[in-house]
């Protein structure tokens, strides 16, 4: 993975948990991200129950890739559980599963990102990349179906006062893009652009990419992808 990406503890590698029970699907998702970026760090787990135990021995990865159907404690409950021991922990959703309760239970407990198993290697990378620059990656095919759910919750858009171009930065957030490619796109230099970042985060009362993605799905301050 790019330099430009390095984890938030500032280590020269990323290390990641995979949280998956299906050996097979596992080993190679380790395989192809070590093929992909030779500075990942990669640490399997076939249940919630090991993976906790770990991080109650002191350890904790820069991200969790974590599937949802599995033995004993599935891994929405798990995300509550490692929220409980590492309240900024990364989790990134890699799951077969593309119906609307699961996505927004997971969505609701914490996690970070949605990704489906039907996604590349390449794509799943891409995918971490994002997480660890504070983005809330989301499958298109889900996208989409996340901004109506929430938007049936919320009847009314209250008004956060977000100026113009606030609103357009905000929207590029909810679509994945990080905070390089964001200020390609809106042709701003990344001083102004982190200013502005920070207004949104003051305005909605969040601090963070993610939490300010999902309350912007929640109440409808942005218009779905097209």
């Amino acid at each position: 993975m790019p330099s430009e990406n390095e984890p938030k503890s500032g280590k020269s590698t990323i290390e990641i948990w995979i949280v998956e029970d299906n050996a097979r699907f596992r080993n190679a998702t380790v395989r192809g991200l070590r093929l992909l970026a030779d500075d990942v760090v990669a640490n399997e787990f076939s249940n919630c129950e090991d993976a906790i135990a770990a991080i109650d021995e002191g350890n904790s990865p820069d991200v969790f890739l974590m599937d949802i159907d599995l033995p004993g404690i599935d891994g929405i409950d798990g995300i509550g559980e490692i929220k409980q021991r590492l309240p900024d922990a990364t989790v990134l959703i890699l799951t077969v599963f593309e119906d609307d309760e699961k996505i927004f239970r997971a969505l609701k407990a914490g996690a970070s990102g949605y990704c489906l198993k039907s996604d590349s290697i390449a794509r799943v990378c891409e995918a971490i990349e994002q997480v660890l620059q504070g983005a809330a990656p989301i499958h298109p095919r889900i996208a989409g179906r996340v901004l109506k759910m929430f938007a049936e919750l919320a009847p009314e858009q209250p008004d956060y006062g977000l100026n113009t171009r606030e609103q357009t930065v905000l929207e590029a957030m909810t679509r994945g893009l990080v905070r390089k490619q964001i200020a390609s796109e809106l042709d701003l230099n990344l001083h102004t652009l982190d200013y502005v970042t920070r207004c949104i985060y003051r305005k909605l009362h969040v601090n963070g990419a993610t939490a300010a993605v999902a309350l912007a799905i929640r109440e409808r301050l942005v218009d779905p992808p097209t």
